[in-house]
């Protein structure tokens, strides 16, 4: 059999953004969807944490927000398929993670296989996991950045979408690091949503590629 490979659609979308805290990242993209720089709507706000400002700016902005409570859940995966129901519901083409913490059950991953995006503050496969603006101190590195990528069962080792880099300097703390790759993160991840639904993004294997870029 030939190598699979998938090709996101050209259509007008619906995406459903993930997030567990403030949700900068799904403010950049609502910015780009309402600006019309993405071909797309925002069909649903989920999250795990009943108090996370991402909720509250979602339903400030008109758009519905959801709670879903983990600790009614047996499992995991329990919980991830009753988010998907809440998903299929609303006919969601692309999940977009915008700092959601939880890790995604294989069950979900393989349900939005090449449908599913999160945003990593790294550049990787380098850094994977929490406090990776650390790491990337710790190990005198001379830049990180940011990397948009599909969301696979291995955690931050999807197919890389997109990346930023940011220089690390001399006087770099974790804080002002975070700050400068977060300004980068605010643009690619907006930017890969677009393509995904211009019927740009190509996937072969593991490797993702743009078209006509």
């Amino acid at each position: 059999m030939g190598e699979e490979i998938f090709v996101s659609p050209k259509k007008r979308g619906r995406i459903a953004v993930f997030l567990s805290g403030r949700g900068s990242n799904f403010r950049a993209i609502h910015e780009a969807v309402t600006a019309g720089r993405i071909n797309a709507s925002i069909s649903l706000v989920f999250s795990n944490v009943e108090t996370a400002p991402g909720l509250l700016t979602a339903r400030e902005s008109g758009l519905e927000a959801l709670y879903l409570n983990p600790k009614l859940f047996p499992s995991r995966e329990e919980y991830d398929k009753q988010a998907i129901r809440e998903i299929r519901k609303r006919d969601v083409d692309l999940v977009c993670l915008a700092g959601y913490m939880r890790i995604l059950s294989p069950h979900f991953c393989r349900e939005f296989k090449n449908r599913c995006m999160n945003i990593h503050p790294a550049l990787l496969p380098s850094f994977p996991g929490l406090h990776v603006q650390k790491k990337a101190i710790d190990w005198g590195v001379r830049y990180s950045g940011a990397t948009v990528h599909f969301v696979a069962e291995d955690v931050d080792m999807g197919p890389i979408i997109l990346q930023a880099a940011v220089p690390v300097l001399q006087e770099d703390t974790e804080e002002t690091l975070a700050a400068r790759i977060l300004v980068e993160e605010h643009k690619i991840y907006p930017h890969a949503v677009h393509l995904f639904f211009e019927g740009r993004i190509e996937v072969r294997g593991r490797r993702v590629f743009i078209r006509d870029a």
